[in-house]
């Protein structure tokens, strides 16, 4: 059997070569790129100056474009020289052909084969047991060719990339930044890998100064392969971020894009006539990517805000994926970090990704890429348009059973409350895929929202730590189990095991505040929920219970502040405006606290929320009424908590002592002892039914005291006014511990 072609690309069988740009010269250019005494720097700027300025008229630019993507402008070709055809007719490699199928049998499709030399076949080795995971066969046979027999920067660049696959990044960053020469390179074999006269390039020097020590008359020909491709440093980048270097990578990358400003703007007058229009401009959201990948630009700055994630830089890394996202819809990484990391507020993100330029990147995807990016935002605001969203990509694109539109159905019942139906999806989600990152947390915070789920959280919690020990969601469900069981120090051991895992899983560091919630350390919940607002600060639930906790600590002047910086982030979460409404019947202005406990309630009914999460707003909002003497309507509030709860003690407690201040003793008797059959320590309650029971034995419905004096008579209003004050704020107490509860996770 004849030997067999090397790979070509996957996507594009005719793909240029790296071109083998010289060192510019001239008047408008005054930086060559490979000189070493005119200026020295590891960073991106001799890169940006190549492109902007070497070689403006090269047909075809690709190791320098920042537009395209890894594939085309990578150094990946089969030969640096023309091949010879045979005459045989055999069978292509299945890696040779464009739309690759490993199942096909190869000999069935007859094509002309190629004759390869020695570099060639070797070559062929190295692709294919990239593709077989063979790793160290791939590093053996690139070594062997691009040390010893030909020194191409298309062999280090996927040298390098084997490297980076086998986790060894130091290796891999040594290699691309390493001297290399500029020429083409020579093969000393002929087709038929037989010797000839060699011609190798002068030795160049190794080590960390080896680009110091080059001698000065090969600094024309010499340069590093991070300094001739975008594509080789990103991959340096990459692997300086996996060793921990953060400034040398830095460096690597720039602080900001280097390729912002590399279009029309930056070019003098000279260089825009010489430059064709199809090359100006050609950095930013407008311009398309040109071969149907991802663009570079756009994945260096994705790195780079990992990058300032790692420095704790989060404004800056916040500027870093939303420019990823501008350049390239596609760039899916930097959508994840910003929405589900809630690096936006609510508004912001709604904007930004609406704002995309899908049509100009996409034009062909560019509905479809819109409708899954929005359904992944937050469910508070546009309730419409999301299921809107989710029916198109359900009727329009056939994705009824997609995890990811499964997905934002659950996110949008948690939303509301709706913990079984939540359940539901999330079970049908990890029923199709085994494990879903996003659904995970959801479907754990459902099952501790479910007492008759709890055992079952118990077994997949096990199941989780011994499938993915590694998982920061597999210990965040043993802390949830503990959280279930009241064992508040156990799970803030395994949430804070969590959060050091993954530092951005924002769900463990809530549960871990809640944990000194529930156990009364309020002083130490807030300082937790403070710093869970430092590293999220997209999302308004840190500020929200940072209110909490200073209501119940009485402190109405933090509460006030943390409340309202809150609304001002997401103004439709109908739980923080009940919150607003509790500091505002603490300030004593029970009519802007009726106002608010209503403007909740409203905003619940247009989520079809779950009308049991907001019995205590309707028992908020038949106090405030009470308080005003509307004791129709605060009646009318608290039989409608009733109806959802027919248990409720407060409920049966107020609704008692609105029928005694409506002179109705028979009724309020009747609800006393109702309440107390729930409840039958509460001592307010007793006394309450004390009053009534002597006001039913004195002659009149309610005592009027008619024989005591006026000072008598209101010091005994005062008295009960101050009993009912109790019962509000013992209410009020129960209100916030089950608030604290529903908004786990």
């Amino acid at each position: 059997m004849t030997s067999t072609p090397p790979p070509g690309s996957p996507f594009n069988a005719n793909i240029p070569q790296l071109p083998y740009i010289p060192s510019p010269s001239g008047p408008t250019y005054h930086h060559p790129r490979a000189s070493i005494n005119s200026s020295f720097s590891f960073g991106p700027q001799s890169l940006v100056n190549s492109f902007v300025g070497g070689n403006p008229l090269h047909p075809h630019p690709l190791a320098l474009d920042p537009n395209r993507s890894v594939l085309p402008s990578s150094p990946l070709r089969s030969s640096p020289r023309a091949q010879r055809r045979t005459k045989g007719s055999t069978g292509r490699h299945p890696l040779a052909i464009d739309n690759t199928d490993v199942f096909q049998d190869s000999g069935d499709e007859p094509d002309e084969d190629i004759e390869w030399g020695m570099v060639d076949r070797m070559r062929l080795w190295r692709h294919d047991a990239l593709m077989q995971h063979l790793y160290d066969t791939a590093a053996f046979w690139g070594t062997r060719f691009f040390l010893g027999l030909v020194h191409d920067p298309n062999d280090a660049f996927w040298l390098a990339q084997t490297y980076f696959m086998t986790h060894r990044y130091s290796r891999a960053e040594r290699l691309l930044t390493r001297p290399f020469s500029t020429k083409p390179p020579v093969v000393p074999f002929d087709l038929k890998g037989k010797a000839r006269e060699p011609d190798f390039p002068p030795r160049l020097p190794v080590g960390p100064a080896a680009m110091v020590d080059v001698a000065a008359e090969q600094q024309e020909g010499v340069s590093r392969l991070v300094d001739m491709s975008v594509v080789c440093r990103y991959l340096a980048a990459q692997c300086l971020v996996r060793q921990g270097k953060w400034a040398e990578a830095t460096e690597m990358l720039g602080e900001a894009n280097p390729f912002r400003y590399s279009g029309t703007s930056m070019f003098s007058p000279p260089i825009q006539s010489l430059r064709t229009d199809r090359l100006l401009g050609r950095s930013g959201p407008a311009v398309p990517n040109t071969d149907g990948g991802i663009k570079v630009e756009a994945s260096m700055c994705n790195l780079r805000g990992l990058l300032m994630l790692k420095l704790n830089r989060g404004d800056q890394a916040k500027a870093c994926f939303m420019e990823a996202l501008a350049l390239d819809v596609k760039c899916y990484d930097a959508f994840e970090q910003l929405v589900g990391g809630e690096m936006m507020t609510l508004n912001e993100e709604w904007e930004f990704v609406q704002s995309l330029a899908y049509k100009e990147q996409t034009p062909e995807d560019a509905e479809f890429v819109c409708l899954i990016y929005t359904s992944r935002l937050r469910k508070y605001k546009h309730a419409e348009e999301h299921a809107l969203t989710r029916r198109r990509l359900v009727e329009e694109f056939g994705l009824s059973d997609n995890p990811d539109v499964l997905y934002s159905f659950a996110d949008a019942l948690y939303a509301q409350f709706r913990w079984s139906d939540c359940y539901a999806i999330t079970s049908r989600i990890l029923g199709l895929v085994a494990v879903h990152t996003a659904t995970m947390p959801l479907h754990i915070a459902c099952m501790h929202h479910l007492p008759h789920l709890h055992s079952k959280l118990f077994i997949l919690a096990h199941e989780l730590v011994d499938r993915e020990p590694e998982s920061a969601t597999s210990w965040y469900a043993v802390g949830v189990w503990y959280l279930t069981q009241k064992k508040w120090s156990d799970a803030r051991t395994y949430f804070s095991k969590t959060s050091l895992m993954d530092p951005r899983f924002g769900p463990a560091w809530i549960a871990f505040a809640h944990t000194f919630a529930f156990e009364g350390e309020h002083d130490h919940a807030v300082t937790a929920y403070s710093t869970c607002a430092r590293m999220f600060t997209g999302s308004h639930l840190p500020l929200m219970f940072i209110g909490m906790e200073h209501i119940v600590l009485s402190n109405y002047a933090q509460a006030d502040e943390s409340l309202k910086a809150a609304n001002a982030m997401c103004d439709g979460d109908p739980l923080l405006i009940n919150e607003c409404g509790v500091l505002a019947f603490n300030h004593g202005w029970y009519a802007d606290a009726a106002d608010k406990f209503r403007s909740a309630l409203e905003i619940a009914q247009v989520t079809q929320t779950s009308q049991a999460s907001w019995a205590t707003t309707w028992l908020n909002l038949g106090t405030s009424l009470r308080k005003l003497g509307r004791l129709a309507e605060a009646r009318d509030a608290y039989v409608k908590v009733l109806e959802i709860d027919s248990r409720s003690a407060p409920a049966l407690g107020f609704l008692g002592l609105v029928y005694h201040l409506m002179d109705r003793l028979d009724d309020a008797i009747v609800k006393y002892h109702e309440a107390l059959s729930i409840n039958p320590i509460n001592a307010h309650v007793l006394e309450l039914l004390n009053l009534a029971l002597e006001a039913s034995a004195e002659s009149g419905p309610l005592p009027r005291f008619e024989n005591a004096g006026p000072s008598e008579e209101a010091a005994r209003d005062k008295e009960k006014e101050k009993e009912g004050e109790s019962s509000t704020r013992a209410a009020f107490g129960d209100m916030q511990e089950g608030e604290a509860g529903m908004t786990l996770g």
